[in-house]
């Protein structure tokens, strides 16, 4: 079975720092761009972050996250993190992940995925 499972939700203070996981199996991830994605009550999803395929280096930032967010890969744990830091209230959210042959332009922006992880909610708060 192909999937993508999403870890290391929860509560964390404003101002903390949080590393969300997506981890793979029953396929590689290797010849997939990886992106994580997050939808806020009352809000559509969006991008938020984008890696390209292994061998490649390109990443994509929204701009909200770009200097406290840092995306990457680890192929050998065929896996994908999205360290946050410096976090807001606006960034709770139920965060995705995704895998995509797309370019991490066209997969951020477009939302165009092969495949989805379930979600998992963090959440920001004092």
């Amino acid at each position: 079975q192909l999937q993508l499972v999403e870890s290391g939700g929860g509560l964390v203070q404003p101002g903390g720092s949080l590393r969300l996981s997506c981890a793979a199996s029953g396929f590689t991830l290797d010849g997939y761009a990886i992106g994580w994605f997050r939808q806020a009550p009352g809000k559509e999803r969006e991008g938020i972050s984008c890696i390209s395929r292994a061998g490649d280096l390109s990443t994509y930032y929204t701009d909200s996250v770009k200097g406290r967010f840092t995306i990457s890969r680890d192929n050998t744990k065929n896996t994908v993190y999205l360290q946050r830091s410096s976090l807001k209230r606006e960034d709770t959210a139920v965060y995705s992940c995704a895998a995509s042959r797309q370019r991490v332009e066209i997969m951020c922006l477009l939302q165009k995925s092969d495949y989805w992880g379930q979600g998992i909610q963090v959440t920001v708060s004092s």
